[in-house]
């Protein structure tokens, strides 16, 4: 397969915490997550929690070992990595959404953890989008404060803050939402599977930033989303995305915790 990537900051100024990479036969992408203007515990950031655990994961998918098994390892390996200096066990320690594929001549397999998204275009069939939801089935409720409230004011802030207080209390519970965090197990909950590879004739692994154009503002079908990827590349869906929420600063029309999100794309298609 040949692949593609592009990424944009939510802020020119801040740092970016999404991660993705491309190896000879396996692809990541990570969304990093922590609660905004809060003490995490950790020395070293979000950003630098997504980028070290999707460089580690990306090496482990090499081994033999399961994907699941392959993304438990990693999260114990960044654990051994900071916990001499950081508070492991904070409730609001970084965290982080995981796509991870894997592929060999015949297969390729998946592994989706939160709230970022994998497209397969499937050669003689619909595109098939594999997400877990159970975030966003969980937030649905805790958001309404927020979401009617313009983003950007004094007054979302502070409900957005609220929202992410009582968000992280369901993280990694039974009834809540999974994530990868300092908790190993919570790979065993991620949504995993497998396609055969000559049925695939592209995908897509995209970053909750950069898939709002299809699942929350519903701009583009995913069907749209793939002509996109493939005619003009990452780089030209995620404009598309930036052009959308500069129409609804304020977010009225589509309410969101941010205007702008970290945006990340990989698309991958197959050899002819």
């Amino acid at each position: 397969m040949s692949f593609r990537l592009a990424t944009d900051p939510a802020k020119p100024d801040r740092p970016n915490e999404d991660f993705a990479a491309v190896g000879t036969n396996a692809a990541v992408l990570l969304d990093g997550a922590g609660p905004p203007g809060t003490e995490s515990g950790c020395v070293h950031g979000v950003a630098w929690y997504s980028r070290t655990l999707g460089g580690l994961l990306l090496g482990a998918l090499g081994s033999g070992d399961t994907l699941a098994g392959a993304l438990a390892d990693s999260i114990e390996r960044v654990n051994r990595l900071h916990a001499a200096t950081c508070d492991l066990k904070h409730a609001d320690t970084p965290a982080s959404t995981v796509v991870a594929l894997r592929w060999d001549g015949a297969d390729c397999e998946y592994l989706v953890l939160a709230d970022s998204v994998l497209v397969l275009d499937r050669t003689d069939a619909a595109p098939k989008v594999v997400t877990d939801d159970r975030e966003a089935v969980v937030s649905s409720e805790l958001r309404k404060p927020m979401d009617a409230l313009p983003t950007g004011s004094p007054e979302h802030t502070q409900a957005w803050r609220e929202y992410a207080a009582e968000l992280s209390a369901r993280r990694n519970r039974p009834g809540g939402f999974w994530v990868a965090t300092p908790a190993p197990a919570a790979a065993d909950e991620a949504v995993t599977g497998r396609v055969r590879l000559d049925e695939v004739a592209a995908l897509a692994l995209l970053s909750d930033g950069a898939s709002r154009l299809a699942d929350r503002f519903g701009l583009a079908t995913w069907r749209a989303t793939l002509d996109t990827l493939a005619d003009e590349g990452p780089a030209a869906l995620i404009h598309q995305v930036r052009t959308a929420e500069d129409s609804d600063p304020e977010g009225q029309r589509w309410p969101r915790a941010k205007n702008h999100d970290d945006a990340t794309v990989v698309y991958g298609h197959a050899d002819v």
